[in-house]
């Protein structure tokens, strides 16, 4: 490796900044592209500095940079991080590794040994993305824009479902803050996507299977954290990451969503092959998926991809299926009728097309799980029209 590395290093207190410098290979190999003072203003500067690394240059037992290296390792993934300490005792090198360092460099060190720290962090940070394997599984985005719709009963039988047919199917539960996919399938929330965003390290298939709950169905579910104050710690760009895993390593992936396009929702939306968009028989739902189609029509989204559950749909309400037609602009895809077992198998943790396999809305719910079986072996994602995230044509978040 010939290119020559630029260094972002953020000193810790008490850390000699002239002496971190100096132990920077000469030659220009390594050159410094910044200097922060202190372990709390890192993000911005990464974000700012045109860096191939950071350097925590640290004291010999830091549990600020043990918290910076988690932190950085989880969310900038595409970052590698080199700790510089000088003299470490062994347990706070390990409490670095641990929290996701690519490498741990103890002052004073020969120039040739930090170049080489240098090299290899990066080659593996390369290496990681260039072996990660294709994603090319169908993954299904439950949406409906207005809470209470029926998204989270749709998207945990779909899950069953699919695995009802010999698929491998896995759901993810989005909603951040309130989810229930663990609770709809009778799942202990022992370890949940906040855990996992916070372990640190590199993420692969292997890792990320440990964080993945069982149905005794065999389907398997990523859950919700477990209070909403923690879903500030689940990035974006993890998130992607675990898509990409999953759909290289399942079936079928299915996302439950909260009633919100959210810049989580939008990823998980821009990432997915197929939208689900369930609707229930009032003015408000209905409107609001009105609302929420036109928004992936800006999306660019193929609407062939699209298919549209309406959720009590023999609710007599005075609203017609042809009235649902015309706000909606199209003809629901699955009619899923009214029945008292539905959130009696909610309260259960017990899905319907297990609790009461034989009942009309079960019947619906297989329907639901048939209309992705076909599309298995096209399933590489659908096609835009140009647009990404919500931008207006003069370039503008709507």
């Amino acid at each position: 490796m010939n290119d020559t590395i630029n260094a972002l290093i953020a000193l810790d207190e008490d850390v000699d900044g002239p002496v971190v410098e100096a132990a920077l290979p000469p030659g220009g190999k390594v050159v410094l592209a910044g200097l922060i003072e202190g372990l709390g203003n890192v993000d911005g500067a990464l974000d700012d500095q045109a860096a191939d690394v950071l350097v925590v240059a640290c004291g010999r037992a830091s549990t600020a940079a043990v918290d910076l290296v988690r932190e950085v390792s989880s969310k900038r993934r595409d970052r590698p991080v080199i700790a510089f300490c000088e003299t470490p005792p062994d347990y706070f090198v390990h409490a670095l590794f641990d929290a996701g360092a690519d490498d741990v460099v103890k002052l004073p060190e020969t120039p040739e040994r930090v170049l080489f720290a240098f090299q290899k962090a990066i080659a593996r940070n390369r290496g990681r993305d260039a072996a990660r394997p294709t994603a090319n599984a169908p993954m299904i985005c439950v949406l409906g824009p207005k809470g209470g719709t029926g998204k989270t009963v749709a998207s945990s039988n779909l899950a069953v479902g699919l695995a009802a047919a010999g698929k491998r199917s896995v759901v993810v539960d989005l909603d951040l803050q309130f989810g229930d996919i663990g609770l709809a399938l009778g799942l202990s929330p022992e370890r949940t996507v906040y855990d996992l965003a916070s372990s640190g390290g590199a993420l692969d298939g292997e890792k990320l299977d440990a964080y993945l709950a069982t149905h005794s169905s065999q389907a398997r579910a990523l859950l919700a954290p477990t209070r909403p104050d923690q879903a500030s710690e689940v990035s974006t760009e993890l998130l992607r990451e675990v898509y990409d895993l999953l759909r290289a390593s399942y079936d079928h992936v299915i996302v439950d969503t909260p009633p919100d396009f959210t810049p989580a929702v939008i990823a998980a939306i821009d990432a997915s092959s197929h939208v689900c968009m369930v609707t229930a028989m009032d003015s408000l739902s209905l409107k609001n998926t009105k609302l929420g189609l036109e928004t992936l029509e800006l999306m660019g989204y193929d609407p062939t991809a699209i298919a549209v559950v309406l959720n009590r749909a023999d609710s007599q309400v005075g609203i017609a299926h042809a009235d649902v037609e015309q706000i909606i602009g199209r003809k629901p895809d699955v009619l899923v009728p009214s029945n008292r077992a539905v959130p009696r198998s909610l309260n259960e943790g017990a899905p319907i097309l297990l609790s009461d396999a034989r009942s009309p809305v079960a019947g619906a719910l297989r329907q639901l799980a048939a209309v992705y079986l076909p599309h298995t072996a096209s399933s590489n994602g659908h096609r835009r029209r140009g647009f990404r995230l919500l931008r207006s044509r003069r370039g503008r978040l709507t």
